[in-house]
């Protein structure tokens, strides 16, 4: 509040013409419940006095004019009338008495004078999604002091899957007290620089830098990638043995540096959550095999729960959903021995999707498909081999690390999920990971699609495999068809103004940043 203050023209160096000495407790309470003598006051009610006299004498005979003071009435009055002045009026109203300056430490007071003074960008706080391609991003647009700052969060570095988020600023608007807000781009090495905001409408604004050879290195372009790879993975590109990832980062930063002068974000929202969600519905950082980690929106959506990216990969971009599970169809581990074949797991998998396609088939047909089964089954196309111009494991098809398999299971009875006891895990033997330190307790498991695809999202397609619960925070998914596991792990970062005003709204949301990349 101190800083709202500041904004227009209240702080601590405008005193109370009054000022109070320091005094003990009993001395202070005394002295608030004591009317209020300062000059100031007396010109107000010696006007007010005056101005009833005045009145009073226009009736049939003089009458002693009624005391009216602006002191008598309620704080809560008092702090609406306050709100509703112009802010250049409050500096001088806190000098009026104590119990003016008092009020106008009201919270209420400073919110809506903020909202004046950044009435231009008040649309651009919350949560966006970035225009990147498919590589997408996570921004989040605070007031921060006397900026409004444009947060980039980048997960942390493949594989520390349980590390914390890390973030930069990319921009930021200065409120400068008496002047226009200055806009400052903070890409780069050297420092803010003149940059702009458009504000396209509510749910969309762009970035412009002005001055882009502020992210230019003296090195070059050499230079510039070096620095960009220590950022964004933490290492060398020596250190990278496997030549796919090294084209895959390489062509990371070159798609992405063709954006460090211009950006356009969308409005993205957290998810809404329900007492009966399977778990605290939000953001979780996920293993993409060769594609690093990435961002992942969990939502739940009846008897199914999704996985939307929020960033993306040349084959599964931002904005598709990575996975669906049937929570209506969970799936009970056996045995750890058993569980480390990975046949066996197949075979139980590819048998609930045989009953789900069966089922689409019955109700396809009218002839029913079970009591309520058939319409909460995934959509689930002819399956195929798998697409080509993708490596071999560990780094598979489409999305390298998007691939699935799971622990052998058989279907028990249809059922809502429901917590369960703890059991053992441990991935079937030959089912690459790119995080070996995964939890080896799992509560439940539930069959689910994962979606792969080649090189530009050619061919996409929903394959088998199961979603693994293993507590609160983290969660797998072991892709069948590429024999490939993914570990999730929450994004524990708070968001500001991210909420959905509806659950429609994030519904709409959802399909709006899909349809930009299908």
């Amino acid at each position: 509040m101190a800083v709202c203050a500041r904004l227009c023209g209240v702080g601590p160096s405008r005193g109370c013409r009054r000022r109070q000495q320091r005094r003990g407790p009993a001395e202070t309470a005394a002295a608030d419940s004591e009317p209020d003598t300062d000059p100031e006051e007396e010109r107000i009610e010696a006007g007010a006095a005056a101005l009833s006299g005045a009145l009073g004498g226009r009736g049939a005979g003089p009458q002693p004019p009624p005391r009216c003071s602006l002191l008598e009435l309620p704080p809560e009055l008092l702090v609406e009338i306050f709100a509703s002045l112009p802010g250049t009026d409050l500096p001088s109203l806190a000098q009026v008495c104590t119990k003016f300056r008092r009020i106008l430490h009201t919270d209420t007071i400073w919110r809506r004078r903020c909202r004046e003074v950044l009435h231009r960008y008040r649309h651009i706080l919350g949560l966006w999604q970035p225009d990147i391609g498919p590589y997408g991003g996570l921004l989040n647009v605070v007031v921060d002091g006397l900026f409004i700052i444009g947060w980039m969060y980048l997960p942390p570095h493949d594989p520390h899957v349980d590390d914390p988020m890390r973030f930069k600023p990319l921009f930021r608007v200065h409120l400068m007290e008496r002047k226009s807000a200055t806009v400052e781009c903070m890409y780069g090495h050297r420092g803010p620089h003149n940059g702009h905001i458009q504000i396209v409408k509510k749910d969309e604004f762009s970035t412009k830098c002005n001055q882009t050879d502020h992210h230019r290195m003296s090195g070059g372009r050499q230079e510039e990638f070096r620095t960009w790879l220590r950022e964004e993975w933490g290492r060398t590109l020596e250190d990278i043995f496997h030549e796919h990832m090294q084209e895959l980062i390489l062509m990371k930063f070159i798609y992405t540096s063709q954006y460090d002068n211009c950006l356009t974000y969308r409005r993205i929202y957290l998810p809404p959550g329900r007492p009966d969600d399977l778990i605290r519905p939000g953001l979780f950082k996920g293993t993409y095999g060769s594609h690093g980690l990435e961002i992942v929106m969990l939502s739940f959506h009846g008897t199914r729960a999704r996985g939307t990216k929020i960033t993306g990969d040349p084959n599964i971009p931002a904005g598709q959903q990575t996975v669906e599970i049937d929570l209506m169809r969970r799936i009970q581990l056996p045995d750890v021995e058993s569980l480390r074949n990975f046949n066996e797991l197949s075979r139980i998998v590819l048998e609930v999707r045989e009953q789900v396609r069966q089922e689409q088939q019955q109700q396809e047909d009218g002839l029913g498909g079970g009591e309520g089964r058939g319409q909460q089954s995934p959509r689930e196309p002819q399956r195929g081999p798998a697409q080509p111009s993708v490596e071999p494991p560990p780094e598979k098809v489409g999305e390298p690390g998007d691939g699935e398999a799971a622990g052998a299971a058989a279907p028990a009875p249809e059922q809502p999920a429901q917590s369960g006891q703890g059991q053992p895990f441990v991935l079937p033997v030959g089912v690459s990971s790119r995080n070996e330190d995964y939890p080896r307790t799992c509560r439940m498991c539930f069959y689910g699609t994962g979606l792969i695809a080649g090189h530009g999202f050619t061919s996409p397609e929903r394959t088998p495999g199961v979603f693994i619960l293993f507590d609160e925070d983290r969660f797998g998914f072991i892709w069948l068809e590429l024999k490939s596991f993914s570990l999730y792990s929450r994004v524990q970062a708070t968001f500001r103004n991210a909420e959905a005003p509806s659950p429609q709204a994030f519904e709409e949301m959802l399909k709006n940043i899909q349809s930009l990349t299908s």
